[in-house]
């Protein structure tokens, strides 16, 4: 009776082993439903701040590439481009005059210093002239305040003389006529003092006018020593003035590049569609300001989606890149797409987590692990039966006999 039970237990076991061998080769493959479809998702930011002007789009609509999604106010953006386009030009106009101050050649400094030597004599003879003139200068004004102190003393006799016969014609001890002459030497006297007060701002405006003039006569004797040193230290200049043109050189390049930048600000005042596909998160509005960096927007093509299958690490024995699979999708029910594995992940998700499990630390606990697998698609586009990345989908993969 024992024998019998040996028996029959090892027919069982060979009917089991029977049976799994068969719907390994049977089967069609390996199968998750922890899938979903994937695609490209654009994130539209912004390059630079600023203010919304417009929104050109709404949520959901779509677009083709390098269509205007939006506009930032740009009159910021423009007046920089202008001042930098001005700071261009002065950098240029500064660059011809370093180089017009190239020094001459060795028989133009000779001539040059020849030519120095004699402007600094006359400019020498010019000082001294000048301080003449200056010296003539103050003895007029000298002689205008001495003017001006005679004048304000006849004045005030004059009209203290008025101030005495004031009485005496109320009581008409003295004509009317022999006032009026009192009340004519002191108007005199006083227009006489006005007139030496003229003739000193005149005298001081010439001592001001000589002082200028023997300061002038200076900085030309000043300049006239630079020529002449300058003539002497020709070389010297000739290297001073490459450094200043290689200098203004380096602020042109400096400056262009600023421009350049201003006109890229300018350019990005106006957001484009860096894809076409379909306006998804819309969060701009008009009136909206908005920072460097900042999403406005997200743009999703349909045309380039996949579908991420994550299969046991168990089932991935007989999965091979190249295989057939076959995708239905919970939205579309019963219908299938047929699809080929493109890769395999490098690692399981969980490697990618945020917080990776750290088996060494704890108490540890086995757990079967999921590898992502990439399925690209080979059905043609059916309007349809549109695929949108974060669909739920079951993937099954045709290894073995469910290969074609």
């Amino acid at each position: 009776m024992t024998g019998k039970r040996v028996l029959l237990v090892v027919v069982l076991i060979l009917i089991a082993a029977g049976a799994f061998v068969g719907w390994r080769i049977l089967s069609k493959g390996e199968s998750t439903d922890d899938a979903r479809v994937d695609g490209h998702v654009y994130p539209v930011s912004a390059k630079i701040g600023g203010t919304v002007e417009s929104v050109e789009v709404v949520e959901n609509q779509v677009v083709e590439a390098g269509a205007i999604l939006l506009k930032i106010d740009g009159r910021d953006y423009r007046i920089a481009l202008q001042k930098a386009e001005a700071d261009l030009a002065n950098a240029m106009a500064h660059h011809r005059e370093a180089e017009t101050q190239l020094p001459m050649s060795s028989v133009e400094a000779a001539w040059r210093n020849s030519s120095s030597q004699a402007a600094l004599t006359r400019a020498q003879g010019l000082v001294t002239s000048a301080h003449k003139d200056l010296e003539v200068a103050r003895a007029r004004l000298s002689t205008a305040l001495a003017r001006v102190k005679e004048a304000q003393v006849n004045s005030a006799k004059t009209a203290k003389d008025v101030d005495r016969v004031k009485p005496l014609i109320a009581k008409d001890e003295i004509s009317q006529q022999q006032y009026d002459t009192f009340v004519a030497s002191a108007e005199a006297a006083k227009a006489a003092e006005s007139s030496a007060l003229a003739s000193v701002t005149e005298a001081e405006s010439g001592v001001a006018l000589a002082e200028a003039r023997v300061n002038e006569a200076k900085n030309t004797v000043g300049i006239a020593q630079s020529d002449v040193e300058g003539a002497a230290a020709a070389p010297h200049q000739v290297t001073a003035s490459e450094a200043r043109i290689s200098a203004a050189s380096a602020e042109i390049a400096r400056v262009r590049t600023a421009v350049e930048q201003a006109r890229l600000n300018l350019e990005y005042t106006i957001v484009r569609a860096p894809v076409a596909g379909i306006v998804s998160r819309k969060n701009a509005e008009t009136g909206t300001v908005i920072q460097p960096g900042q999403p406005l927007m997200a743009i999703v093509p349909l045309d380039d989606v996949w579908v991420t299958a994550n299969f046991k690490e168990t089932q991935l024995y007989e999965i091979r890149p190249g295989q057939e699979a076959e995708i239905q999708i919970d939205a579309y029910g019963s219908r299938v797409f047929h699809a080929r594995v493109d890769s395999i992940s490098a690692a399981t998700g969980a490697r990618f987590s945020l917080l990776p499990p750290e088996n060494a630390s704890g108490n540890f606990v086995k757990v079967v692990q999921r590898i992502p697998v990439k399925l690209v698609i080979t059905d043609k586009p059916d309007a349809e039966h549109t695929l949108r990345p974060g669909m739920s989908a079951e993937v099954t993969v045709l290894t073995g006999a469910g290969r074609n």
